[in-house]
């Protein structure tokens, strides 16, 4: 019986895909639930399940392909068992012909052991990374590998692209002093000097888009303050170890910016505003986006309602969600809505950026590296570890006093984490 594949309903507000690999090849079989292919959308990578034991038969879209909801992308036999691969034969053929030739067997042989190991190292890649390895044709094994745990990354496989390209040139003279070895080569003062183009995912085209957008129609501005760490980094140290053990997750930073965020927001609740064409939308829950860079681009999954849930529940979420979104497996769910953002580029070293605000919201905190310096305490000379604060806001409804004191409410929470507690 045959069975067809279709793109599987997608979100409300995703018109279309983009296919961006096939991981099964006709005449190849099929397990149950099995990942066939990826679907790029511009928020999420969507994964599209073999329905049923068999063969894939057909494949009705190449990948690249834009697709839309319910579009038949392949055909599965039922039951049927795998063809056998065609390059078997011509392998097996060397066997007949003299002794002469014997040694080019082993040679098949280990091509043949290596094919699994390759498949296998592609399925661990993350989409966007194999992509890039099947366009190039290359063997992942064969590239130095710098993420987690020995993973790929993107940067991994363009460096490897870019010291092979540069490889080139050396070899390529060797024709060239028969032909004309006193004309200079217009060749040789362009080495190194490549290009390649490279379409944007269709993640990197929605980002951009919203970015302009933000800048367009927002009246952005970016107010900044300074704190002192000195009592957060003192509690971490105090219960950090209790609380891993307790609660199996690491007591980070981002929980005490997110509390301190939601005591800031309920005294200026117009920082947890947004604009809905001439009116303001004062929202009363706190669905706190936290920003997460991954391979394929910025990523806002929300902690919903996160004025009700503990520094434990709050720093497993932002840990889950970084996972799942490095991953690509994070869900459309995931990263809709939101009141109000946190990001924190302190984590690649930044000491002062102005972050954009995540429209339709009127407001994003910004997180910097935490930077020891002399600050004067009660009159003396003090090494504290301070940390620049940024927020970006909308002037439209948002005023420079409502912003500078939500700062300095954040502020006055971080450096007194006992405020927080008692909600002064």
């Amino acid at each position: 019986m045959t069975i067809e594949i279709r793109v599987p309903q997608l979100p409300e507000s995703v018109a279309d895909a983009t296919l961006v690999a096939w991981h099964k090849q006709p005449g190849e079989a099929v397990k149950r639930d099995e990942n066939l292919a990826d679907l790029e959308t511009d928020k999420v990578v969507l994964e599209v399940p073999a329905p049923t034991n068999g063969v894939l038969r057909e494949l009705k879209v190449d990948a690249g392909t834009t697709v839309t909801s319910g579009q038949v992308l392949a055909l599965v036999e039922e039951g049927s068992a795998a063809a056998p691969p065609p390059s078997k034969p011509a392998q097996q053929a060397p066997a007949a012909k003299p002794a002469a030739v014997a040694p080019e067997a082993p040679v098949a042989t280990r091509a043949e052991a290596a094919e699994p190991a390759k498949n296998g190292a592609l399925a661990r890649l993350s989409p966007a990374v194999r992509r890039l390895v099947e366009e190039n044709q290359l063997d992942p094994s064969q590239i130095p590998a710098s993420g987690r745990d020995g993973r790929l990354t993107k940067s991994d496989v363009v460096e490897y692209l870019d010291a092979r390209r540069k490889a080139k040139p050396a070899a390529a003279p060797e024709p060239q002093p028969a032909a004309k070895p006193s004309a200079p080569s217009p060749v040789s003062p362009r080495a190194g000097r490549s290009e390649q183009r490279v379409p944007m995912t269709r993640l990197r085209q929605r980002i951009a888009q919203r970015m302009v957008e933000a800048q367009t129609q927002q009246a952005l501005l970016t107010s900044f303050n300074e704190v002192d760490l000195t009592a957060v980094q003192e509690l971490r140290a105090r219960y950090r170890e209790r609380f891993e053990k307790e609660h199996g997750v690491k007591l980070g930073f981002m929980s005490f910016f997110v509390k301190a965020s939601i005591e800031a927001l309920k005294k200026f609740p117009i920082l947890n505003a947004s604009v809905d064409g001439s009116d303001i939308i004062y929202h009363d829950y706190y669905d706190i986006g936290v920003a997460v860079s991954t391979e394929r681009g910025l990523m806002v999954p929300v902690i919903r309602d996160a004025d009700t849930k503990s520094f434990a529940q709050i720093e497993k979420e932002v840990a889950a969600y970084a996972a799942k979104a490095r991953e690509g497996t994070i869900a459309l769910e995931d990263l809709t809505g939101g009141t109000f953002t946190i990001t924190n580029g302190g984590v690649f070293g930044s000491l002062m950026s102005t972050p954009i605000v995540n429209a339709p919201q009127s407001a994003i905190l910004g997180m910097h590296k935490i930077q020891e310096r002399p600050m004067v305490v009660n009159g003396q000379i003090a090494i504290r570890p301070m940390m620049y604060l940024a927020v970006t806001y909308d002037h439209r409804i948002i005023d420079g006093r409502e912003a500078v004191l939500f700062l300095v409410a954040v502020k006055e929470s971080l450096e007194d984490p006992g405020r927080m507690l008692l909600q002064i």
